[in-house]
């Protein structure tokens, strides 16, 4: 019960030491207090107060009696910019939970998420312009490295001649995939100002002769076809479930037969896991202000509504950062 109450503490002190680069700066080596508090430029006695903090919390760990290292998750974060990334981020939704009854009633007009995910307010997702997509597309794509790996390793890629990412964002997932099978083509399919982004940072990159961006709005126009695989990834979640059935409507028209709708996001009801899931991302999400977290069965079964066949949940190495379920077209 403490650690539910002192759980917003823990998380700032993880946010006060991202904002001071003290990982970065521990990544040089191990360092004294007095010389993190000239460099932090924090007085000794707060300098003192958060290295102690960050000890308890494995962050920075105590090396020798008077000097501090990176700790196992400070070590852990420098390696993982994308992580650093979403912990930036994460100050709109504290914002915004910070009345959390006033949230879950809907007594909020809007929110700092709603804002930020512009498609998610916007009635008109492919009108929304470069400033206005550019903040999430950053993110995401950097972002995208915590779960590629995972999602490509949790299905047979190779049994497929072309990809479509819809909801490709930047690239990051198609630019992974490429790596990895060097066979594959790409389509990507993205909002107007989103795919503007991923053909500027796609086109440095060696997959740019296998990849086809497309700019489009999956809610009111088809996707393209020429595919024989579809991934939505980290996708689904972000609507709701009339949404989601057009979606996947959408996805099965695009289709030939025998092709494969593959959805990889974070999922509800993972053994172990459901803080994640249900707890977190259902908050997330409501913050966000459409979408919401699916247990697996719920996905497999919209899936089948939507006339797929075939139906798996796929295994992945880290289910509480993304599970997968496949789909064919009979």
């Amino acid at each position: 019960m403490f650690d539910l109450c002192a759980g917003f503490v823990y998380s700032q002190v993880l946010v006060a030491c991202v904002r001071l680069d003290l990982f970065k700066i521990l990544a040089a080596g191990p360092k004294t207090a007095a010389q993190l508090s000239r460099e932090l430029a924090l007085p000794a006695p707060a300098t003192e107060r958060l290295l102690l903090a960050a000890t308890a919390l494995r962050l920075v760990a105590r090396r020798g009696s008077d000097r501090f290292g990176l700790g196992m998750l400070g070590a852990a974060l420098n390696g993982n910019p994308g992580i650093t990334a979403m912990i930036t981020h994460h100050a709109m939704l504290y914002r915004d939970l910070d009345d959390p009854v006033a949230l879950l009633r809907g007594d909020r007009a809007e929110t700092n998420l709603s804002a930020y995910w512009a498609y998610a307010a916007s009635a008109q997702p492919a009108l929304l312009g470069a400033a206005e997509v550019g903040d999430y597309s950053t993110l995401m794509s950097r972002s995208q490295s915590l779960i590629a790996g995972d999602v490509l390793d949790a299905y047979p890629f190779e049994r497929h001649r072309c990809l479509l990412d819809v909801g490709g964002g930047e690239g990051a997932f198609i630019s992974a995939a490429a790596r990895q099978f060097p066979t594959l083509r790409f389509m990507l399919f993205d909002l107007p100002a989103v795919a503007d982004r991923a053909r500027v940072q796609l086109a440095t990159k060696p997959v740019s002769s296998r990849v086809d961006v497309r700019g489009g709005d999956f809610m009111s126009e088809p996707l393209p076809q020429g595919a024989d695989l579809v991934s939505l990834v980290r996708l689904v979640h972000d609507h709701d479930d009339a949404t989601v059935m057009a979606l996947f409507k959408a996805v099965y028209q695009a289709l030939p037969v025998g092709g494969v709708v593959l959805i990889a996001e974070p999922m509800a009801g993972v053994r172990g896991a459901e803080p994640v899931g249900d707890a977190y991302f259902g908050m997330y999400l409501l913050a966000m202000g459409r979408g919401r977290p699916r247990r697996p069965e719920q996905v497999a079964k919209m899936l089948s509504n939507a006339g797929f066949a075939g139906i798996t949940q796929r295994a992945t190495r880290r289910p509480m950062l993304v599970g997968a379920v496949s789909g064919v077209k009979p």
